[in-house]
């Protein structure tokens, strides 16, 4: 049941970064591709913990990803709330 809903949880991080992903490929801000990416990595890391017997989620491949994935939003939101140059 446990691995049932690892691969549940995977598949929506998966769906979440087609998402953004599709919204990257219309506007083409990185702001999107990023949170695509970081979406994407979650759903790693949850397939890669259900892979592990037994499950270790204090595994520093497993909080890697996570820093990672988060960074990769902190690093968006950054980059979209930077200022701009006049005249861009």
């Amino acid at each position: 049941m446990e691995q049932m809903l690892m691969g549940a949880i995977a598949a929506g991080w998966l769906v979440a970064g087609l998402f953004f992903f599709r919204f990257w490929r219309q506007t083409k801000d990185r702001f999107f591709l990023w949170f695509a990416l970081s979406f994407w990595l979650e759903a790693a890391d949850r397939v890669a913990l259900s892979l592990m017997t037994p499950a270790a989620e204090g595994s520093p491949t497993i909080y890697g990803l996570r820093v990672v994935s988060y960074g990769l939003i902190l690093l968006a939101i950054w980059q979209k709330n930077r200022p701009r140059p006049p005249g861009r």
